[in-house]
């Protein structure tokens, strides 16, 4: 029985020496993966905080270097767009005038598509541009009057003082209600006073506070050498300006499709007024006093007119040479409305002296043309008459 006993206690003494030996093999398995856990989460934590810190080097490089940057972003949208066509050179344009062969004491000619100035005399010496003021007195109306229907009444006081001045009229009389539309025609076509001054008093409601305006304009435009007096273009000393300036002027005005309308006009009928029921009626003065072989050439399309004793003859006129469009602006030309016009001949002279895409002087400069003069001859004056 003792025997029994003490067998019975090994026994239970080796399996429990057995259970504790399994669980410090348990533990040590276990603690082993544990250790592989925490090592394998280590280099995680080790290669994810290194990826971070490599992108926030590259940001940082890339904000300290805007250019490399710049020109990343240039270079992908260099490939990602279409390479542009290159612009195409520019017919070369020649003209073989002269100042000698010019009655006008100064001239310009410039080609448009470009703004190239390919004859210059005296363009930027001061002169009296006459009746050419009527460029700024219908560019500044036609911004100032949104509807060209509107209609304006011509004031009675006017009339006697343009009368006494001998300024040029279109043939409105006074207390007559006209559209700013044929008013405009008026200004640009056959010259008239009156519809200056109706124009200038319905929008600044003086003749003076318009002439700011246009001063104003001209200076907006870059017409450095140029200040106005008057809306009429009547001779003042300190209203004057140079054919170069003109020339802004006029490209400005043909820049607006309804003003070169007009002053490609050659002749005009207005709607009918309180005064006239069938509407007043007149001519282009270029067109009028333009001689027939010039007109037949069809180089000359419009143009504004002028003339004062102390302008003399002066015409901004817009031409057409082998499909191309020229700005030709003349001043000071001797004679009078009863004399040749000398300032159509010499703008059709510039027109006929112009090569597009040919060689140097291979351009014919009109012999044709009736022969002018090239001094100023006081005598051929003879009334101040703008136009």
């Amino acid at each position: 029985m003792r025997e029994y006993e003490n067998n019975h206690s090994s026994r239970r003494s080796q399996q429990a020496r057995l259970r504790a030996r399994r669980r410090r093999r348990r533990q040590k398995r276990m603690l082993r993966l544990l250790c592989v856990l925490f090592f394998l989460v280590l280099i995680f934590l080790v290669i994810l905080f290194w990826q971070i810190f490599q992108d926030r080097s590259t940001k940082d490089n890339l904000s300290d270097n805007p250019a490399t940057m710049q020109e990343d972003t240039g270079d992908s949208a260099a490939s990602s767009s279409p390479t542009p066509s290159p612009t195409p050179t520019p017919v070369p344009v020649y003209s073989s005038i002269t100042g000698d062969a010019l009655s006008s004491h100064y001239a310009i000619i410039v080609r448009r598509s470009t703004g190239e100035k390919i004859f210059d005399l005296r363009s930027q010496e001061r002169m009296y541009p006459a009746s050419m003021t009527k460029l700024m007195t219908a560019l500044v109306a036609y911004e100032q009057i949104p509807d060209l229907q509107t209609k304006v009444t011509l004031d009675s006081a006017m009339f006697d003082p343009l009368y006494e001045e001998g300024a040029s009229m279109a043939g409105f009389s006074a207390d007559e209600e006209v559209t700013a539309e044929d008013l405009l025609y008026g200004v640009l076509l056959p010259s008239g006073a009156e519809c200056c001054i109706g124009l200038a008093e319905y929008i600044s409601g003086s003749e003076e506070a318009f002439v700011e305006l246009m001063n104003q304009k001209a200076a907006e435009l870059g017409m450095n050498q140029t200040h106005f007096c008057n809306p009429t273009g009547l001779h003042d000393e300190n209203h004057y300006t140079t054919v170069s300036d003109l020339a802004i002027l006029l490209e400005t005005v043909l820049e607006e499709e309804p003003l070169r309308q007009i002053i490609t006009t050659q002749n005009h009928t207005c709607a009918p007024t309180n005064l006239h029921p069938e509407g007043v009626s007149f001519m282009s003065s270029l067109f009028e006093y333009m001689p027939q072989d010039i007109a037949a050439s069809g180089l000359i399309l419009g143009g504004k007119t002028g003339y004062t004793s102390e302008a003399g003859q002066c015409l901004a006129s817009l031409g057409k040479v082998d499909g191309e469009e020229f700005l030709c602006v003349t001043g000071l030309a001797p004679g009078s409305h009863e004399t040749d016009p000398y300032h159509i001949i010499d703008a059709y002279r510039c027109y006929s002296s112009i090569s597009v895409g040919a060689s140097a002087g291979s351009s014919d400069t009109s012999e044709d043309v009736t022969d002018t003069t090239d001094t100023y001859d006081s005598s051929l004056e003879t009334t101040d008459t703008e136009r």
